[in-house]
């Protein structure tokens, strides 16, 4: 079957994922909070940037070899961090790390994925990226960053939109829960999707592995419990500086979307800026991560490194996030849409039509490489 005929784009793996995984599974990976506004948001935002072709540029030779942190990467573009990736599709968390190694690409690994630490660090080499979701025990943090550096996690990122959970209104109407619990609906309905069941049963039920390993430690925990009330904290730049003080490698914050915020961590010794609204998972009422990076690109001169996500669906979003400021773009979603719909190879071939898109576009523009300068400029005719 050639993969390109089928499925050229983002909307086709994603909607052959629908069809293939169970309706809570769905909900989870589809849905937002509120009316979903903000998700639209960020998809009506990217479609309203234009970039000025440029014509007769002779030939081109397109690469998109890109630098960021101190690393070099085959893309501009990486694998964002997503909570209980394996729910979405049995043995995610590994099958994205091992792409991330084959094709030297980023891979954010959630503290709450449904494996551990030292099972997906190995596998994704170099190319590891440990996100956290704050405890508030001290010693669970030290511990934590401990294990990710261990396990060859190089770069941490601290996620700062979630001082407190989300409503998630299409989740609720799922009956979804995380962890899941089991209810006769949700056996219906994965029996309903062999492929999904099937994997599940090989790669057993997804749990919060990490954070379940801490609370049978803690005598204080209430008897009803699960892994997510251990983070169940709201961090402040205090925290920061403890991240900052522990951890020695590349450190990053993601969910900023104001300026005077990403200042305050350039101060507070953060390498990295992370744009973004949480692909509107947290708060209805925010504006796009493209909205925001031109005055945080402003704010912060040239040269601090800015990253970014919201709504990415192609290579084409991509350029435009770098033209808006960003050095480096993730993708969560669309990899899990992906292996949604094709298991991992499928996340294979999201990865060949970004490539692919990158090239058309960078022809389109007149431009051999993904750089953020040069693109800025095709904003203006």
């Amino acid at each position: 079957m050639d993969l390109d005929l089928r499925f050229p784009a983002l909307s086709d793996l994603r909607a052959r994922a629908r069809r293939r995984l169970p309706h809570f599974v769905w909900e989870y990976l589809d849905s937002a909070t509120g009316s979903e506004s903000a998700s639209r948001g960020n998809r009506a935002a990217l479609d309203a940037l234009r970039l000025w072709p440029r014509v007769l540029a002779g030939p081109l030779a397109p690469r998109l070899e890109t630098g960021f942190l101190g690393q070099e990467f085959s893309a501009p573009y990486g694998i964002a961090p997503l909570g209980m990736s394996g729910l979405i599709w049995p043995g995610a968390e590994a099958a994205l790390a091992r792409l991330a190694a084959e094709r030297a690409i980023p891979y954010g690994l959630s503290t709450v994925a449904t494996r551990l630490p030292e099972e997906i660090g190995p596998l994704a080499g170099e190319m590891g990226w440990f996100q956290l979701y704050p405890p508030a025990d001290a010693g669970i943090r030290a511990d934590l960053l401990r294990r990710a550096g261990a396990a060859g996690f190089r770069v941490l990122v601290l996620t700062v939109d979630v001082p407190a959970p989300s409503r998630r209104e299409r989740q609720r109407r799922a009956d979804l829960a995380i962890p899941p619990k089991k209810t006769p609906r949700m056996f219906l309905q994965a029996a309903m999707r062999p492929a999904w069941a099937l994997g599940t049963l090989r790669h057993g039920v997804p749990r919060l592995r990490l954070m379940e390993e801490y609370l049978r430690l803690d005598g204080d925990a209430p008897s009803t419990a699960h892994a997510g009330y251990l983070l169940r904290t709201n961090p402040d730049w205090d925290y920061v500086q403890a991240l900052r003080d522990l951890w020695p490698g590349p450190f990053m914050l993601k969910g900023i979307l104001r300026p005077e915020d990403a200042l305050r961590a350039r101060q507070a010794g953060v390498d990295a800026v992370w744009v973004s609204n949480h692909a509107g998972r947290q708060f209805d009422g925010a504006p796009a991560g493209i909205e925001a990076l031109p005055a945080i690109r402003s704010a912060l001169g040239p040269d601090y490194p800015l990253i970014a996500d919201g709504g990415i669906e192609g290579g084409l979003d991509v350029l435009r996030m770098l033209a808006c400021g960003a050095d480096f773009v993730m993708l969560g979603r669309a990899w899990h849409f992906a292996l949604g719909a094709l298991g991992p190879r499928g996340a294979a071939h999201l990865d060949d039509i970004l490539r692919a898109d990158l090239i058309a576009n960078l022809h389109q523009l007149g431009l051999e490489r993904p750089e953020r300068a040069a693109l800025t400029e095709r904003l203006t005719p």
